[in-house]
């Protein structure tokens, strides 16, 4: 398979009737997700049978087609996997956290200047993330980096004087470690090996991974018996690959496999400073054929007796570029752009903006 380009104009409106049925049914398809997605709202159980498997990244060139196999078999099973010995130090990370956190702190009035643009995936947001499987806000705020659509959306230096240059830094850094890792998944599906490096080209227009901070409101007293509200609500990932960055002790992360997800049977994801906790989107589910799957992940609620404090994570989201076609191979999914994909699944996640 080539990376195949759409030219902007292309990505606006179909042109004929072939391209239009092309749309509707990519459509039909992404209605399809959604209404899956809307079934995953139960509480479910938790279980401990499914491992969360922690892969070595040491000596990456000598080992490639160790680590691709690693990579590859906890994908399969799981979904998601723990990447250690990944090169990006802990202090690097822990920097990262305290730039959320300033910038959290800011008054509501200050971060409300650089409201989410929900188009460009860019800005921050309050309580708008309303998940299909929930129909009720998570119960978080978070702000979005994508590159090249921050014009009017970042602290001034007064404000918050070095956050702009740290996290450029930071979303660099975690860019590398996931094009490592989709190098891997393209060796496997026999795509060229930097099939997804070019599809997710920082210095394109079109470019649209996105740096997530994310802040999780800690939980009032009269709200902890009440396992009504989510602080994300049960939902799959839009992306290629995801790679998320967690405080210790700040836990709640869970994944639903898909061999449990009729059970609705839920494997918690400890948080580990050390590693960083990567899963499979769904723009790669659809170019493997589904192979390789984006399964079911929340964040709960804590219950009575646990940590009821604020949760701070970062993730990174590998969204391949805005013009790239995704194509499944076999013709399972019909083609559509990843610029009209990312569209379409916000869209159904921003109501409020």
């Amino acid at each position: 398979m080539t990376l195949a380009l759409i030219s902007s104009d292309a990505v606006s409106a179909p042109h004929d009737a072939a391209d239009a049925s092309s749309s509707s049914s990519s459509s039909s398809a992404v209605w399809a997700e959604l209404q899956k997605e809307s079934r995953m709202g139960a509480l479910g159980a938790e279980t401990g049978r499914r491992e969360i498997r922690r892969i070595s990244l040491a000596d990456f060139d000598r080992r490639r087609d160790e680590i691709a196999a690693q990579l590859w078999d906890a994908a399969v099973d799981v979904g998601f996997f723990q990447l250690v010995d990944h090169g990006l130090p802990l202090d690097t990370i822990r920097a990262a956290f305290a730039e959320a956190e300033r910038f959290f702190a800011l008054p509501d009035a200050v971060k409300a200047r650089r409201p989410l643009q929900k188009a460009l995936n860019a800005g921050w947001e309050s309580k708008a993330q309303v998940r299909p499987s929930t129909g009720t806000p998570d119960q978080k705020e978070s702000y979005q980096i994508t590159r090249p659509h921050m014009d009017g959306l970042w602290p001034t230096e007064d404000e918050l004087p070095g956050f702009r240059t740290a996290l450029l830094a930071f979303e660099a850094q975690s860019r590398a470690i996931g094009m490592q890792v989709l190098s891997c998944f393209a060796d496997r599906l026999g795509l060229a090996r930097d099939f997804f490096d070019r599809a997710h080209n920082p210095d394109s227009p079109h470019y649209q991974s996105t740096l997530r901070l994310l802040h999780y409101y800690a939980i009032p007293p009269e709200a902890q018996a009440n396992l009504d509200l989510w602080r994300a609500g049960a939902h799959t990932d839009f992306d290629c690959l995801t790679l998320l960055y967690q405080r210790q002790g700040q836990g709640g992360l869970q994944v639903c496999p898909g061999k449990e997800m009729d059970a609705q049977e839920w494997t918690p994801i400890p948080p580990d400073e050390d590693a960083i906790t990567c899963n499979i989107g769904d723009m790669l589910m659809r170019w493997s054929d589904d192979q390789l799957p984006s399964n079911f992940h929340r964040v709960k609620n804590p219950l009575p007796g646990e940590y009821m404090g604020p949760r701070y994570s970062l993730a990174f989201f590998c969204q391949a570029d805005k013009d790239v076609l995704i194509e499944s191979p076999s013709g399972k999914y019909p083609p559509i752009t990843a610029g009209d994909y990312l569209k379409q699944r916000v869209a159904a996640n921003f109501k409020a903006y």
